[in-house]
């Protein structure tokens, strides 16, 4: 199971809200939310957003969250994903010094 599912089952289990809610929410059925939060399907990025404010959470904490896990999804059996993970981390920094002209 990913921290992603774990952490969308924990909040809704805190909160009480019933998987059928947070399916209406999602516009999903309950079927997916379940495999949602045993990590065997993952939510679209519109999704997270949703689930962020039925849950009344911080937005970009879920959302990366969200991304962690699929970064990592694409990276966890390459040799070279730090080298990988630095490159992206440098056109990410790169990017930002752009935008801040």
């Amino acid at each position: 199971m990913s921290q992603f599912s774990e952490h969308i089952r924990s909040l809704r289990v805190i909160r009480k809200i019933p998987q059928r809610e947070v399916a209406a929410c999602l516009k999903a059925d309950t079927a997916f939310i379940s495999k949602l939060e045993k990590g065997e399907r993952q939510a679209r990025r519109e999704q997270v957003l949703l689930l962020a404010e039925l849950f009344k959470v911080d937005k970009e904490e879920l959302l990366s969250l969200w991304l962690g896990e699929k970064v990592y999804d694409v990276l966890k059996n390459e040799d070279v994903a730090k080298k990988a993970l630095k490159v992206a981390e440098n056109k990410i920094n790169y990017n930002d010094k752009k935008k801040s002209k």
